[in-house]
Formats: structure tokens, C-alpha cells, sequence
């Protein structure tokens, strides 16, 4: 399998996703959607057309009120139709009483210590009199209707619709964050519409999505709102799931784990530095994380976005791949994605594919099972091989499943069991 890793460039580009692919470049690969650019499906924007055009991803937005009219070039919220003006939050979990009204919250690694009238580094979670409440519960900025494989997730039921539920901010500060017109704001900068967690998962199953997804921006900071939906889906028959930087504290992790079928967890480098230099974080307790989300035998997906010059250091990969098959397993499924140029890192190159290519070769010959090299659509690391035979059993390009080998969890070829969440092949 390593000695086909190589492929020639003009190949990987030549098939029908080459129009997708321009436009996911131009936009920011992984995003899907931004506050500053959401589209009703087979409707404009008011503002006018943009690469997000309907037809060229196959994506649903569910949230008209998202669309560019309601932002300033900066992606700023300068509409509040869609925003209740005495609106004061819903109160949050995983907080304790430092001093007289002086709060510590205490659901991410952070545990910011939040005086009365402010908020923590996430801008979200609020100290009112005394009390920590959530000042996006109930507020998505959007919903979305993806195939599963966008989180990404690519051992989970492959090629069913997802609804995706996102809010504004994030815990993190990445200097590459694609989704920046939402993460990088405050909920009173953009706008959002009242939606409870009932009326979410209706709506998922009304739209005849499998699963509910948390992503775009960290679903750490809206976690009750999370939770609660988390909780009613799986009463109501779908799968659930959150893409996450990994940030959590220890025991509100495990209590979310308790409903959620997976999680795709964002492993940025191996290195404290870049954590600390590029996202504003720390790398410890990202491995915590990852390594209790196994202790809970919920499914994993890594991925790491492969970043020229700050994270792809071929002996830093390595070391990143040795530590996920000693810690986890080799079963977990590895996705390398590439970088596109944006927000702050916009003077930096696109990931070279041979860097790719090389990094997904560190980590077969470290031994990992399923390897996946994203962002790189036609790429032949877009899909799924059998560890033992080598059969293609799941043939991707980009999102897009186009066949699918996989039956009762095994190799059809073969008979080889395949790490993930599946069903008889139809």
C-alpha cells in the first residue's frame, strides 16, 4: 500500500470534483459554510452570488437568516431581527464559586476565572450575578445537511446525510481557523435564530438525516445546548456525533461521551509549541482527551491539517503517528488534510501533495491501519482499504462515496473486521 502512495498530480485533478475542489480552495477547503457566506438550498444569497453557489456542494443550509445580508464585509452581525434583545442565557453547567460572585468554570482546560459582568476566553459563558450562563443555548448561527464524511467521518455508516449544528466562538485561537467569520466572534457579532433542542432533532428527522453532528465552530462552548441534543437524538433513533479540538475537562467529556456514537477530534501538531504559538492552547490535555474518548469506546477519527513549515516536520508526524498506535491502537482512522491558505496564515503555501503523501507513508509504516489523506479530491487516499487484502472496499472522491464493499463490518473480499460503526451493505 505505501509503494502506491504516489500518485501524478494531474490525476488526482482531472475528474468531474475538479470544480468543487477550485471552489472549496478558494473558500477555505473544510469550510463548509461561514456566517459570512450561507446558502438556502436552491436560493441566492441577498448579497449576490458566490463561490457558495447553489449545486456545487450539494449542502442544505436550513437557516436562511445566516445569509451574507445580515454582515458587514468584516462578517460582523449588524442585523438583530434574529436576536431577542433581553436575551440573558441559559444557565451552564460545570462551574464553582471562587469568591462572592467571582466564578470558575470549569468545563474546558482553561477554567477561566470569570468576575461578575464578564466573560471567559470563549466570550460565551457568562458571569451573571453570581451565576454562569451560556449566552448561546438554544442560538445556532446555522444548520447544515452534509454527507457524514465532511466532519470528517468516514467509518460511520458512510455516505448517509448529516445535520450539522453550529453556534458562534470557539476556546481556541488558530491562526488558521477557515471558519474564522463565526469562531473568532462573540454571539452578540453574529446572528443567530431560537431553535431548542426538540426542534433540532425534529428538523433531522423531518430533512431524514441519520446522525446530528456538532462542528464548524468548537462545540465545546455551546455545550448544554449540545448535550440536551445529544440526549433527545439518541431517544428519538439517530446517531449522534461532535467534531471537537479536544479541550474538554475530564468529567464533562465523559458525561457527553455517554451520547455521542463518535467523535472527530483535531490533533494540530504534535509539538506544545505550535499549540501555544498557533492556536493559543496547549497540547496535553488534547491527548487526555483522545485517550479517554477510547477508555469510553467511542468511535475516533484524528485528523490533522498539514500545515507547511509549522507542523510538517516528517520526524514530528512520526512521532505523533507512534504515539496514536501505543496509546489508541492502530485502528484508529488518521486523516491528513491538506492547508489552504487563510485568515491569519494566508501568506503560507497550500500543503504540497508529496508532503501528504509522505506523511500518510510515516504512518502505514508505523503501522496505523486506516489512513487518509483529505482536501485532496480523486487523491487514491480518499478511500478505504482492506488492512489484510488490500481490496479497495470504499471508494471515495473527496465526500462523495461511490461504492461501498463493507459488509457486516467486514472486508467482502476477505473477511477482515474494519474499525467503525456500519451497516449491511445495501
Amino acid at each position: 500500500m505505501k509503494e502506491s502512495l504516489s500518485q501524478n498530480n494531474d490525476q488526482c485533478m482531472t475528474h468531474t470534483g475538479r470544480r468543487n475542489f477550485i471552489v472549496k480552495v478558494l473558500t477555505g477547503s473544510t469550510a463548509i459554510l461561514s456566517a459570512g457566506a450561507v446558502f438556502k438550498k436552491n436560493s441566492l444569497c441577498l448579497s449576490g452570488q458566490t463561490p457558495f453557489s447553489p449545486g456545487l456542494h450539494g449542502n442544505e443550509s436550513l437557516l436562511p437568516f445566516s445569509c451574507s445580508a445580515h454582515y458587514s464585509a468584516s462578517g460582523i452581525a449588524n442585523d438583530n431581527r434574529h436576536r431577542p434583545a433581553a436575551f440573558q442565557g441559559t444557565e451552564a453547567k460545570f462551574y464553582s464559586l471562587v469568591e462572592s460572585k467571582r466564578l470558575r468554570c470549569d468545563l474546558c482546560f482553561r477554567n477561566c476565572l470569570i468576575n461578575e459582568g464578564d466573560t471567559g476566553f470563549c466570550r460565551v459563558r457568562k458571569n451573571v450575578e453570581g451565576k454562569l450562563y451560556s449566552m448561546v443555548y438554544g442560538r445556532p448561527a446555522g444548520l447544515q445537511i452534509d454527507p457524514i464524511e465532511m466532519e470528517p467521518m468516514y467509518h460511520m455508516f458512510p455516505g448517509h446525510q448529516n445535520l450539522c449544528v453550529f453556534t458562534a466562538s470557539c476556546n481556541f485561537r488558530c491562526r488558521h481557523c477557515h471558519n474564522w467569520h463565526i469562531s473568532q466572534r462573540g454571539p452578540d457579532e453574529v446572528a443567530s435564530k431560537e431553535l431548542s433542542p426538540d426542534e433540532v432533532v425534529e428538523t433531522a428527522i423531518n430533512k431524514r438525516c441519520r446522525s446530528i453532528s456538532h462542528s464548524i465552530n468548537e462545540p465545546a462552548v455551546f455545550y448544554e445546548y449540545m448535550y440536551d441534543i445529544a440526549s433527545i437524538a439518541k431517544e428519538r433513533g439517530l446517531m449522534t456525533l461532535f467534531h471537537t479540538n479536544g479541550y474538554l475537562n475530564e468529567m464533562p467529556l465523559r458525561d457527553l461521551l455517554k451520547y455521542m456514537d463518535s467523535v472527530t477530534v483535531d490533533l494540530k501538531a504534535f509539538t506544545d509549541r505550535f499549540y501555544r504559538e498557533i492556536s493559543s492552547a496547549s497540547l496535553e490535555p488534547v491527548l487526555n482527551s483522545l485517550k479517554i474518548i477510547k477508555e469510553e469506546n467511542v468511535h475516533l477519527e484524528i485528523v490533522n491539517l498539514v500545515i507547511p513549515t509549522l507542523n510538517d516536520d516528517a520526524d514530528e508526524i512520526r512521532s505523533m503517528c507512534v504515539w496514536i498506535r501505543d496509546e489508541l491502537g492502530d485502528t484508529v482512522p488518521l486523516h491528513f488534510n491538506r492547508f489552504t491558505p487563510i485568515y491569519k496564515l494566508s501568506g503560507l503555501s497550500p500543503t504540497p501533495v508529496r508532503t501528504l503523501e509522505r506523511s500518510a507513508g510515516i504512518a502505514f509504516d508505523t503501522g496505523l491501519k486506516y489512513v487518509y489523506i483529505g482536501n485532496l479530491p480523486g487523491h487514491k487516499h480518499n478511500s478505504t482499504y482492506c488492512p489484510s487484502c488490500g481490496e479497495r472496499l470504499i471508494y471515495r472522491t473527496h465526500i462523495s462515496v461511490l461504492e461501498n464493499n463493507i459488509d457486516k463490518g467486514r472486508c467482502n473480499s476477505c473477511g477482515y473486521h474494519i474499525e467503525g460503526i456500519w451497516e449491511e451493505t445495501v
